[in-house]
């Protein structure tokens, strides 16, 4: 499996980065504000999985700084995918709420409409 899986996640990562969506053109102060919008967030993630690329796709097209949390990279961020999310399923996004509750999401779909919202 592994074979087949490097491969075509490099092919993933080669077109995702030929083909990079571009951000929107925003003022210091308007992205200032959308950045404090999206502090609360974190997405679990991994670099070559289709979905985690549509989803960064996704936030990259709509100009959101979400914290990237790789996963296979550190150990205590997929210990606590599993520990406070349920499972090891990627992506998923930690929404912190306002009076500290912790909300996972982990469909991709899902995820790409909730932050739409943030952009302005």
């Amino acid at each position: 499996m592994f074979l087949i899986r490097w491969p075509i996640g490099r092919l993933i990562l080669l077109l995702n980065f030929v083909f990079s969506p571009r951000s929107p053109k925003r003022s210091a102060e308007v992205q200032k504000e959308v950045n404090a919008s999206t502090a609360h967030l974190s997405l679990y993630q991994l670099p070559a999985c289709p979905f985690c690329v549509k989803t960064r796709r996704a936030m990259k097209r709509l100009g959101l700084n979400v914290e990237l949390r790789n996963i296979n990279q550190q150990e205590s961020y997929r210990e606590e995918l599993i520990r406070e999310g349920g499972k090891r399923t990627v992506p998923c996004l930690k929404i912190t709420n306002e009076d500290q509750s912790v909300t996972w999401m982990y469909e991709s779909g899902d995820i790409i409409n909730y932050l739409a919202k943030f952009s302005r």
